[in-house]
């Protein structure tokens, strides 16, 4: 039997899954800002924001924002003076934010297509590595924190943004039936696509809890490692150095 790999709900063959991501996001790209305010009630902007701020990126260093697609985090961080190369496996994704970028008159990015589980950086390349909303979409986790590892420079950090599992009583349930009924009919009304945001909700619900993705980092690899939850996890900051 070949390897299996989750796609939302379902489990496929572990080489078709870079295949299908690719199309949702394909799909979504040029509402999918849009559709981040509509399903958090801009409320993504606050955690990004917080994000970067946890990650405080200085002037002279070089970080590899992973799966940075549409430039969100990127050009907080540009903001602050560091070199930043954007990195996602959707070249539709990297247009959008390219083309945002020009929009707003920020120079000086670096844009490259690449595969999180199989990065063509070298050895030791980079001071800090960001991936935000990108690696429960990863078909090998496991690889793309190796890769994490091995680009970033000793004393070097990684950051992670992602949804979770919120441990709020209450709160989950809630949340739970509004991410399964309503955010499909608001992907239909406002990208015309709700298979795709039927996935992206779906691939929440398969990513591990807090706590295992954590052991993960720590598998890789990275030392000091630390998880923030935001919303009681609904959305989780993890954090590792690299020493």
């Amino acid at each position: 039997m070949s390897e299996q790999a989750s796609f939302g709900y379902e489990d496929i063959p572990a080489d078709e899954k870079v295949e299908r991501v690719g199309a949702v996001f394909s799909s979504v790209a040029r509402k999918y800002d849009v559709m981040n305010d509509a399903m958090s009630v801009g409320m993504h902007r606050l955690w990004k924001d917080k994000f970067v701020r946890r990650v405080k990126p200085r002037e002279g260093e070089v970080i590899l924002d992973m799966a940075g697609g549409t430039g969100d985090i990127a050009f907080r961080m540009a903001d602050e003076g560091a070199e930043i190369t954007v990195s996602d496996i959707n070249q539709d994704m990297l247009d959008v934010g390219i083309e945002r970028a020009m929009k707003r008159g920020i120079d000086g990015l670096v844009w490259s297509r690449q595969n999180a589980e199989e990065l063509a950086f070298a050895d030791r390349t980079f001071d800090a590595y960001t991936i935000a909303f990108g690696i429960r979409n990863v078909t090998h986790v496991d690889k793309a924190l190796a890769e994490a590892f091995r680009v970033l420079r000793h004393g070097g950090r990684f950051f992670c943004l992602e949804f979770s599992t919120t441990e709020w009583p209450g709160f989950k349930e809630a949340y739970d039936a509004y991410s399964h009924k309503l955010v499909p009919k608001i992907g239909q009304a406002i990208a015309g696509d709700a298979e795709s945001y039927r996935y992206l909700i779906e691939s929440i619900r398969r990513f591990p809890p807090m706590r295992e993705f954590e052991a993960m980092i720590r598998t890789a690899g990275f030392s000091q490692t630390r998880v923030e939850p935001i919303l009681g996890g609904l959305v989780a900051i993890h954090s590792g150095w690299k020493v």
